[in-house]
């Protein structure tokens, strides 16, 4: 499907310019363009620009309240219990995280649980903003119910991503990020968008059974029709389907049970969505010198990376690497479908908006 190139700077611009048309201060609007851009720049278009619309959407039937920062209700030298107010959820994730770092430099270490807040982007976003304290970063996040339990045939709980970061020496750093399911949403909307077919292991319809049709997928989920996404494994406990289903699981008691937030069935069913994060970030150094652990990570990476290959296979990587080569190759521009251009030029019109979005070479 067709692409186009936008320059990286007049995209963040023009996506923060949708948001400060919307009335969101532009300091929130910034830290909000920042997290969509970075997730194109890092090759994930599934929670890039192209979600735009659906934020611009959430903010006009008052599902976000843009302006709402998050309201710390508890803390002790270690933790923090955070209400995100309904907030943009990047706007609470960076805020919280920014505040977690902070703790852990006095602390040694910090954990937050933050309940009603928004969809938040792409989960490494926050864990990664520990990497440049040599801290190791945590990032979980609960979502909207389209995820079927092991055995089931309705969905039940969210996507669930969580990201681990960790820092290294010489080596990419490690960052895990990842759906508790096998594919989250924005993968199907991709696919959608594409015109493109659905591996039957990724989703099932409404009576249960698998199906390579992501729009209908796609429509029984917001219709709540039955069917939904797989978790992580497929349907089946022989591929492992249960591990998925128990990742998830522990994300939702994390962030949704230990905030008092929702959890769920409970997420996205009032009219502000509730969803919930877990945050943390440790100072290696209250275990091991902080030397030791980038040297030993260095060498695990490496022994992994090294490993000998199967057949037809030249290279191994590790977690955060493909997105860290996609990063530095989206330094000045980054590709987004031609359609999500047109849609973003839309948005802008109805908006107002000054800053103009151009396609670049």
């Amino acid at each position: 499907m067709e692409r186009v190139f936008v320059d990286i700077n007049n995209l963040k611009e023009f996506t923060s310019d949708v948001f400060q048309k919307l009335g969101v201060k532009k300091e929130f609007a910034d830290i909000t363009a920042d997290v969509l851009v970075s997730a194109d720049r890092r090759g994930i278009g599934s929670h890039g620009v192209q979600r735009l619309k659906r934020y611009v959407n959430d903010i006009k039937n008052g599902r976000i309240l843009p302006n709402n920062g998050p309201q710390i209700l508890k803390e002790t030298p270690v933790s923090l219990l955070v209400d995100g107010q309904a907030g943009l959820g990047q706007v609470i994730g960076y805020l919280t995280m920014e505040k977690v770092i902070e703790k852990a430099k006095k602390s040694g270490m910090c954990f937050a649980t933050v309940k009603n807040s928004n969809h938040y982007g792409i989960a490494a976003y926050y864990s990664m903003m520990a990497i440049p304290h040599n801290f190791i970063g945590i990032s979980l996040t609960n979502a909207a119910p389209l995820v079927m339990p092991t055995f089931g045939k309705d969905m039940v709980f969210g996507t669930n991503p969580l990201s681990i970061a960790v820092p290294t020496e010489n080596e990419t750093p490690f960052v895990l990020d990842m759906a508790t399911s096998t594919v989250p949403r924005g993968k199907l909307e991709v696919y959608r968008r594409m015109g493109k077919k659905i591996p039957k292991t990724w989703a099932t319809d409404e009576h249960g059974n698998p199906t390579d049709d992501p729009d209908r997928v796609l429509k029984n989920l917001l219709e709540r029709k039955g069917g939904g996404l797989l978790p992580l494994g497929g349907a089946e406990e022989e591929d492992g389907s249960h591990k998925g289903y128990g990742l998830a699981v522990v994300v939702d008691i994390l962030s949704g049970i230990l905030s008092g937030g929702a959890y769920g069935l409970y997420v996205y069913k009032e009219k502000h969505p509730n969803v919930c994060h877990f945050f943390g970030a440790i100072n290696p150094e209250i275990f091991i010198p902080l030397e030791e652990l980038k040297k030993n990570m260095d060498d695990y990476i490496r022994m992994l990376k090294n490993a000998p290959k199967r057949a037809g296979k030249d290279r191994i990587y590790i977690h955060g690497e493909k997105e860290y080569e996609k990063e530095q190759e989206h330094k000045e521009k980054v590709s987004v479908l031609k359609v999500v251009y047109e849609e973003m030029l839309n948005i802008a019109k109805e908006a107002g908006c000054e800053v103009e979005l151009k396609v670049i070479g």
